[in-house]
């Protein structure tokens, strides 16, 4: 094994780097004066950008967090590396040759770099056997759906062959060990030996923003395939499905140019589109779309607050018409607020994908489907009255009850104007009473989106990302350059959420008490009990905004890091409110702490399904069980499954 890297090659490799390039593989960064440039910092979330990068200097700092660095820093903190693999990483990138001291190995904390290194191992497997007879099915199903060669070779796509065994002696053969393919998913344990994940399927490697390849997505071709339609890579320490979204690596530069994303929803429409000119599109790798996907696009767009929505982005959904496409649009929906871009919808004619779309009426109907988009809250407004009868009075005033907040929501005030009047035009309402609900739906409390409040520094006694107490406002002036001063003194002052501006009704207080539970006692909460407990429906804004935190640091759950995680993952404004909630005595009686953390999460849990029970029944009483067989036999089933959730919840 290697010794230590001389200082003399560190210092060399150093300076032979532009920072800017590094970090612009992960942010996008724009002039901000001389020598200097800025962009949304990739350490913690925020809506203007505080990340500054001075290349000539060679250091960042942001004075959002207060994370700073230089080149080797910034890839341990965004990889996970240790320093040797950052080294040795941008000593391969400049193709300069590392000597080694000979006094001891170098440090190695980690086998990420192996197992990036058995992933691109696999990548070019699977890429030379889909020239093979065995993968003439592969060829076939591209073939099919109108990829040739070329296209296969620009995506990376492979074939896994159907073998139990062919991936892994491959790899062992180039000195990769059993442990190191078990942990990068590549192979399973089965009873007797590993055994390769991937058989007989077509492959698409899943990349990084970089263009490393974390992991793979392989579909069924065989009959006697009896896996799913679609198998991904097992969650490893490079993959996490919920952080990555496909072709990224091949759309970030003209996301960044062109301040459009287009989300799609699988592998082949991410194809389709690109190969039609829509080079900026990207899907989800077996996930629902996310904020984890929502902080990913923001960073390389560069979506970052204006003072209007005029000259922003724009983020583009394609969603099936079926009700799994429908729910996806109500979960991007409920996310929109959290792009500083304008948010639209593009739907095919005739329920076709773009994969569909692009095969049977050709590249230009791609790039009219992208064309025809329309306002999310367009969308969501039609949608919405779909459910109303609008020739009767109940329906148009239900109706106006459904989509005014949804109006009353655009950011825009012309934008919002002139949407009022046309709702009132599709309900057949005079506008004055029209506006008046909108009105009056602009001055209800609304649920503030977590990502939207701007940076600032930690709550008192919460460390920063880099494990140090943050500065306060003073310390953090004090060590900015001088031509930053003005802004960033602009960025610090934000309000703050604790919990006694919380309302204290019972549902606030249920609310509120689960998360001081979940925050202060995992130990007696089950994961996989308190990841459904957070997937219930809050009611408190505030509180609403903390149970995404939570989600979002769910894999630190029990751990010392725990508290510390959820408040990083909060937006600033909020980081009081979790210390607080991570802190507040709860009301426990001495040795009683399973009862009551088991009460309050079972209380929410049925509160949840009780909400979905009233959903489903309404439905079933509004479905014709002879016009509709299907739908009310679906809905029998899912209120039968709700019924033995309720009773598996409570013990029954």
């Amino acid at each position: 094994m290697a010794g230590l890297i001389r200082r003399s090659d560190i210092d060399e490799v150093r300076s032979r780097t532009n920072l800017a390039d590094i970090v612009g593989d992960y942010v996008t960064l724009k002039s901000a004066g001389v020598g200097s440039m800025k962009g949304l910092c990739p350490f913690h979330d925020e809506r203007s950008p505080s990340f500054h990068v001075r290349p000539q200097v060679g250091f960042y700092h942001c004075f959002g967090c207060g994370e700073g660095g230089d080149v080797f820093t910034f890839l341990q903190k965004m990889d996970h590396v240790t320093f040797s693999e950052a080294v040795e990483r941008l000593a391969g990138r400049l193709g300069y040759t590392l000597h080694y001291e000979d006094g001891g190995p170098a440090a190695d904390q980690g086998n990420r770099s192996r197992l990036l290194a058995a992933n691109a191992a696999a990548e070019q497997f699977f890429r030379d056997q889909l020239g093979t007879p065995a993968a003439e099915p592969a060829r076939r199903f591209l073939g099919e759906r109108g990829f040739d060669a070329i296209a296969a070779e620009r995506f990376s796509i492979g074939f896994a062959p159907n073998s139990y065994e062919a991936l892994g002696d491959h790899l062992r053969g180039l000195g990769f060990t059993a442990e190191e393919l078990l942990a990068s998913g590549l192979q399973g344990q089965g009873d007797r030996k590993p055994y390769d994940r991937f058989r007989g399927r077509l492959i698409w490697p899943i990349k990084d923003v970089t263009g490393q390849t974390l992991g793979f997505g392989a579909r069924k071709l065989l009959e006697t395939d009896q896996g799913p339609k679609y198998l991904n890579t097992p969650e490893t320490p490079v993959y996490s499905k919920s952080k990555v979204l496909y072709g990224l690596d091949l759309a970030k530069r003209d996301i960044a140019r062109g301040k459009q994303v287009v989300v799609v929803e699988g592998y082949t429409d991410v194809m389709a589109c690109h190969l039609a000119g829509i080079t900026t599109a990207v899907a989800t790798c077996g996930t629902a779309f996310g904020s984890d996907h929502i902080t990913i696009i923001r960073r390389v767009m560069g979506d970052v607050d204006n003072r209007d929505s005029h000259g922003l982005g724009e983020v583009v959904f394609t969603f099936d018409p079926d009700e799994a496409g429908q729910k996806a649009a109500s979960r991007a929906f409920a996310d929109e607020q959290r792009f500083a871009a304008q948010t639209y919808v593009a739907v095919a004619p005739d329920g076709l994908d773009p994969c569909d779309l692009r095969l049977q009426r050709g590249d230009d109907a791609v790039r009219l489907l992208i064309q025809g988009r329309k306002p999310m809250y367009e969308f969501m407004v039609r949608r919405q009255l779909d459910v109303y009868d609008l020739e009767t009075v109940e329906g148009r005033v239900a109706a106006l009850r459904a989509t005014a907040p949804i109006v009353a929501g655009i950011r825009d005030e012309s934008l919002s104007v002139g949407y009022t009047r046309t709702l009132a035009g599709w309900i057949g309402m005079d506008p004055t009473e029209v506006a008046q609900a909108v009105r009056a739906a602009r001055r209800a409390p609304a649920r503030p989106a977590p990502s939207r409040a701007p940076a600032s520094n930690a709550a008192p006694g919460q460390g920063s990302a880099a494990g140090q107490s943050e500065p306060g406002a003073a310390q953090s002036a004090a060590r900015i350059p001088v031509g930053d001063a003005h802004a960033a003194m602009a960025e610090a002052v934000v309000p703050t959420i604790g919990i006694a501006q919380l309302p204290n009704d019972p549902v606030t207080r249920l609310e509120r008490e689960l998360l001081m539970a979940l925050l202060q006692h995992p130990d007696e909460i089950p994961l996989e009990t308190a990841r459904r407990a957070l997937h219930t429906t809050f009611s408190q804004p505030a509180l609403a905004t903390v149970r995404d935190a939570l989600l979002a640091a769910i894999d630190a759950y029990g751990s010392s890091e725990w508290a510390r995680r959820v408040a990083e993952e909060s937006p600033q404004a909020f980081s009081p409110l979790v210390t607080q909630l991570a802190i507040a005595p709860l009301p426990i009686r001495e040795g009683f702490a399973a009862e009551y953390c088991r009460g309050v999460t079972t209380s929410l849990i049925e509160r949840d399904l009780l909400r979905r029970k009233t959903e489903l029944l309404g439905a079933l009483q509004r479905t014709d069980a002879e016009a509709e067989p299907d739908r009310h036999r679906a809905l029998q089933r899912e209120l039968v499954e709700l019924e033995a959730e309720r009773r598996r919840v409570r013990g029954d």
